[in-house]
């Protein structure tokens, strides 16, 4: 139940953070080399040359492919656009795509030359800019590209091969330390029991700590469904086990424990989200519509796991927390493309609204959406809170909703993509900035939290007593953030005095970890 949300019709990603590879519900590689695992996976090979060598408009380029698919493409349900061509042909449409549509095309080196890469996707690889923040971080971390197919199957929410677990890398360095950060209902690890904070001790007879990266990368990523593998697995509580899990297509569930804590200062209203998918649209308009039932006063919302999606969806909750009071005609986010203006967007296009009806991604579309009406949120938050989540606190923030982050900093995309497909490979490249209703759009670095608590695997997401979920309820009923109590990097609070040194312990996946809008290439990228 899928319908254009306007005449844009180019799917919109930002700042997804990976490279293509097997699609797994778990994040962050495992490394062996002794320094952190490269959480991107982006490629910063360089190459000689004098001149980029794009050979023309790209368009005069597209779906000339070394070896062109046949068939239908089930996205359109019409034959693949595909044409006879070379790989040379496909590395030049690259490299003008490039130069018509990259957010920052005036800063790609031009010492770059497609015969120094064997493939289109590794010339890609390297069409970025070289640039820093003014963190020292890399300017543009978000440089990927994969499958189409994959990219067609996990972006509608139908799935990927997993486990149904997501695994917190602690650390990804020996010695290591891998823990599981939540577990899906009704997956092979729920049905084996599996539980958020399980330590991982041994994978198919492989030491964690210290054992073969490739050995354990097998193990925790699958690429295919129907494989088994063996691990031995320590509780909270000091429990060690055995459990054999066998891989299967995981379907993610982008709402989970929609519940109410009772306070002294009324009802509060609790949610992990997930994933902005189309499921999204139906699963949020069901918890919000709960939470509006039983009265709830606040909201403390849970992303800090929520790599991204829909910007349709991200807009919809933004709605269905604020209400019509101060988004009612406003701008929830608006795309800031290159000089260029490669796509032709008029003010009234690039402007992206607060969606008070439903976009019909899974809901009737044009269906009133319920809101709570609320003026502040809290938001639970970390490294791993990125681009469309990211989106909802700054467009809530751009219409003067209070929004209190609690955990650490975000991962700062504050950019977009226009996927586009080109002889089966999907390319995702920045072309724009996301920027709210007040115009501001510059947290490259992320955004702070109002206080940082580091993230507690020895209690329940939803559970009260879970260190950040708690220091939330502090946070609403004092007006302060609470004194730390612990100084684990599993347990401990600590006070808004700078952001938590923290890395993303989610291996990012490119098929989840995205922004999106339906809009004018929807025939050649399936929203």
């Amino acid at each position: 139940m899928k319908t254009a949300v306007r005449p844009l019709s180019v799917a919109l990603v930002c700042a997804a953070l990976a490279a293509c590879g097997g699609g797994s519900d778990s994040h962050h590689t495992i490394d062996s080399t002794g320094t952190s695992g490269n959480a991107e996976l982006t490629h910063e090979s360089s190459s000689s040359g004098t001149t980029p060598d794009s050979g023309g408009p790209s368009i005069a380029m597209a779906n000339q492919c070394a070896r062109p698919r046949t068939g239908t493409d089930p996205s359109t349900g019409k034959p693949y656009p595909d044409t006879a061509g070379t790989l040379e042909t496909e590395k030049s449409w690259v490299r003008a795509w490039i130069d018509e549509t990259y957010l920052w095309f005036n800063e790609v080196p031009t010492t770059l030359k497609a015969s120094d890469y064997a493939t289109p996707q590794a010339y890609f690889d390297v069409l970025k800019t070289p640039l820093k923040t003014a963190s020292g971080a890399d300017k543009d971390r978000f440089h990927y590209f994969v499958d189409t197919a994959s990219f067609q199957g996990d972006t509608a929410g139908t799935g990927s091969v997993g486990y149904g677990m997501e695994v917190a890398l602690i650390s990804s360095v020996p010695p290591r330390v891998v823990r599981v950060a939540f577990v899906t209902p009704g997956t092979p690890a729920a049905v084996n029991s599996i539980d958020r904070g399980d330590t991982l001790v041994t994978l198919d007879g492989v030491d964690v700590a210290n054992g073969s990266a490739d050995a354990l990368n097998a193990a925790l990523f699958p690429t295919n469904a129907g494989e088994a593998h063996t691990m031995v697995v320590t509780s909270n509580a000091g429990v060690t086990r055995t459990v054999t899990l066998t891989s299967a297509v995981v379907v993610p569930q982008p709402v989970m424990n929609v519940s109410t804590i009772a306070t002294t200062n009324g009802l509060v209203g609790y949610l992990q989200f997930n994933q902005h998918n189309e499921v999204a649209e139906t699963e949020l308009a069901d918890a919000i519509n709960k939470l509006k039932a039983l009265s709830v006063t606040e909201l403390v919302l849970d992303m800090r796991y929520n790599g991204g999606g829909l910007l349709g969806v991200a807009s919809e909750l933004a709605y269905m927390v604020a209400g019509p009071g101060p988004t009612q005609g406003k701008t929830f986010e608006r795309m800031v493309t290159n000089s260029k203006n490669p796509y032709g967007f008029t003010d009234a296009e690039a402007n992206f609204p607060f969606q008070a009806t439903a976009v019909g991604y899974s809901l009737p579309a044009d269906q009133a959406l319920p809101n709570l009406g609320l003026s502040k949120v809290t938001v639970l938050s970390g490294p791993d809170t990125c681009s469309a989540s990211e989106s909802v606190v700054n467009g809530l923030r751009g219409v003067g909703v209070k929004v209190d982050l609690v955990g650490s900093t975000t991962c700062g995309k504050p950019y977009g993509f226009f996927p586009v497909d080109n002889c089966g490979t999907t390319y995702l490249a920045i072309n724009f900035q996301g920027v709210n209703a007040q115009g501001f759009g510059d947290y490259g670095d992320g955004m702070a939290p109002t206080c940082s608590v580091a993230d507690d695997f020895n209690h329940d997401l939803g559970d009260r007593n879970e260190a950040r979920l708690a220091a939330a309820l502090t946070l609403s009923a004092t007006g302060a953030c609470p004194a730390p109590t612990g100084s684990s990097a599993g347990q401990g609070l600590r006070k808004s005095t700078g952001p938590l040194l923290e890395s993303p312990y989610l291996r990012p996946n490119p098929l989840r970890d995205n922004k999106r809008i339906d809009g004018l290439l929807r025939s050649s990228a399936r929203l």
